[in-house]
Formats: C-alpha cells, sequence, structure tokens
C-alpha cells in the first residue's frame, strides 16, 4: 500500500514538474514586460530610495511626554501633573559681549575679503 502511494506521488510529481517550469518562464516574462514599460513611463515602484526615518522636533518631543505623563497621572488617580518645561527651556542666551566678540570677528573676515578682492582681481584670490 505505501508503495502504491509512494509511485502515485512520483507519477503527479512528474507532471507538476513541466507545468511549473512553463509557470515560471511565464512569470520571468512577465517581469521584463514590466520593467520595460516601467522604464519607458519613468515609473517605479521596484528600487525606490530607501525609506528614512522622521525627526521630531525638540518642542514636539515635549509635547508627547507631557500628553503621555497626564495620561499615566490620569491612569493612577492623580489629579495634577509637575508642569514639564518646553523646549525652550534649555535655550541657551548669548552675553552681550560675546556677541561683540562674534561681530568683531565678523567684520575683520569681511574686511580681510574686501582687502583680498582690492589687491587680486582674478576670482581666486576672493576664496577665504
Amino acid at each position: 500500500m505505501i508503495r502504491v502511494f509512494e509511485r502515485l506521488l512520483q507519477y503527479l510529481a512528474m507532471n507538476i514538474a513541466p507545468i511549473l517550469a512553463e509557470l515560471k518562464a511565464e512569470r520571468d516574462q512577465l517581469d521584463r514586460a514590466i520593467t520595460a514599460l516601467e522604464y519607458v513611463t519613468g515609473s517605479s515602484n521596484r528600487g525606490s530610495r530607501p525609506r528614512t526615518r522622521r525627526k521630531i522636533s525638540a518642542e514636539g518631543l515635549a509635547r508627547i511626554r507631557a500628553a503621555q505623563k497626564a495620561r499615566w497621572a490620569k491612569a493612577r488617580g492623580r489629579k495634577k501633573v509637575a508642569p514639564i518645561q518646553g523646549a525652550k527651556a534649555g535655550k541657551r542666551t548669548m552675553s552681550a559681549s560675546a556677541r561683540r566678540k562674534i561681530a568683531a570677528a565678523q567684520r575683520a573676515r569681511w574686511a580681510k575679503l574686501k582687502r583680498r578682492k582690492k589687491n587680486a582681481g582674478n576670482d581666486r584670490a576672493t576664496r577665504l
């Protein structure tokens, strides 16, 4: 009985093999046709650029954190949540003397460029 079953499976496998080969050949032919059409139209879903991760601003991230903390506090039964400082809390300010130093350095750079332009007539000399 087992041998009969094995022979039946072999017979089916032998008949399926040519059908499978024919289907694979048709698939390859269709792939080539699709590629040719995409080349002609200039559009393609295949091989498109890789997806990049989106970046969230610090302010947006702070809002998300605050909302999540509020949800957790509500779930735990607390009335109020400690206020979360936004992105502006970490913002640095420059002192007046630092601003003056930067402005003076920039004026010196522009003066140097102006001198170079005045002394040399060609474009290569104007580069910093």
